[in-house]
């Protein structure tokens, strides 16, 4: 079995919660605290990526969390946490902008990545052709 990445974990996040986040209104009931945090369920995500539920945990609390999270620079220096385990009675919440902007930032590292390896392989091939080519003349 494969681990998933960090951009399939956060991929699969966005994918299930992006319509029930871009749907919340502030002032009407929406199930939920606040429109930052949206709670998600580990177990879904997780069978969603074919792994155990506390693989998911463990990659969001222990490892994104750590990664992403910060503290702002007003005078409480109050801290923003990728990944809560509780925000008011909402449980396991995760900060949805900031995760959509680590995600952002992740698939653009895959495209330059894939870019400069079609890039690479394309001039491997030119090379092995023009020596061909000066070989056999």
């Amino acid at each position: 079995m494969k681990l998933p990445t960090d951009l399939q974990v956060l991929d699969a996040i966005y994918k299930e919660y992006y319509e029930a986040y871009s749907n919340y209104r502030e002032g009407e009931e929406n199930g939920r605290g606040g429109k930052a945090y949206m709670p998600i369920d580990i177990k879904l995500i997780a069978s969603r990526l074919n792994v155990d539920a506390g693989i998911v945990f463990g990659r969001l609390y222990n490892h994104l969390n750590r990664l992403h999270s910060y503290v702002n620079d007003d005078e409480q220096k109050s801290k923003v946490p990728l990944f809560a385990l509780q925000v008011g009675s909402d449980v396991h919440c995760i900060h949805f902008p900031l995760m959509s902007s680590i995600l952002a930032g992740l698939e653009s590292e895959k495209s330059k990545f894939l870019t400069t390896t079609w890039i690479s392989g394309v001039a491997i091939i030119v090379s092995v052709a023009a020596l061909g080519v000066s070989i056999f003349k």
